[in-house]
C-alpha cells in the first residue's frame, strides 16, 4: 500500500487530534504514515506521495491559517493533479464555511478528493474522534 502523507497545521492543538486520529485509522487499515507538521515539509516532498491528508483549521470564517499552511498548500497546489488527498480541520466560527471553499479549491486542483472534508467544531469528543479514524480508515482504502 502507498506511503500516505498527513500533513497539518494546529493552532489550539485541536487539529492535531484531529490528524492523530486520522493517522490511527489508516494505520489501522495498514496504511504506512508519513506523520508531519507543515513546518516540517517541503511543497516539493509532496510528489513522494499518491495520497496526502491535509489538516488545517479554519482562520475566521472563511480562511487557512495564512503565515504557515496557507503558503504550503498554494504551493503544493500546481502538484496535486491526479492524487488522492483529504481535508481534515477544526474551526470555531459558523458552519465551517472554510471547509466549503477550501473543497472547491481542491477540485479546482484536479486531485480526487476523499469525502467532502471532515470539519468538526472545536474540540473532538470522543465520537468526533472515531469519525477520524474512520475517515483515515476509508481514505487508506480510497
Amino acid at each position: 500500500m502507498a506511503n500516505v502523507l498527513v500533513v497539518y497545521w494546529s493552532g489550539t492543538g485541536n487539529t492535531e487530534i484531529m490528524a492523530e486520529k486520522i493517522k490511527e485509522g489508516l494505520e489501522s487499515a495498514g496504511a504506512s504514515v508519513d506523520f508531519k507538521t507543515v513546518d516540517q515539509v517541503e511543497p516539493s516532498d509532496v510528489a513522494n506521495y499518491d495520497k496526502i491528508a491535509f489538516g488545517c483549521p479554519s482562520m475566521g470564517v472563511e480562511t487557512l491559517e495564512e503565515d504557515e499552511f496557507e503558503p504550503f498548500f498554494e504551493a503544493v497546489e500546481g502538484s496535486l493533479s491526479g492524487k488522492k488527498i483529504a481535508l481534515f480541520g477544526s474551526y470555531g466560527w459558523g458552519e465551517g464555511e472554510w471547509m466549503d471553499a477550501w473543497v472547491e479549491r481542491a477540485e479546482a486542483t484536479g486531485a480526487n478528493l476523499y469525502d467532502n472534508g471532515l470539519r468538526i467544531n472545536s474540540t473532538p469528543s470522543s465520537e468526533e474522534e472515531d469519525k477520524c479514524v474512520e475517515f483515515g480508515a476509508g481514505f487508506a482504502s480510497f
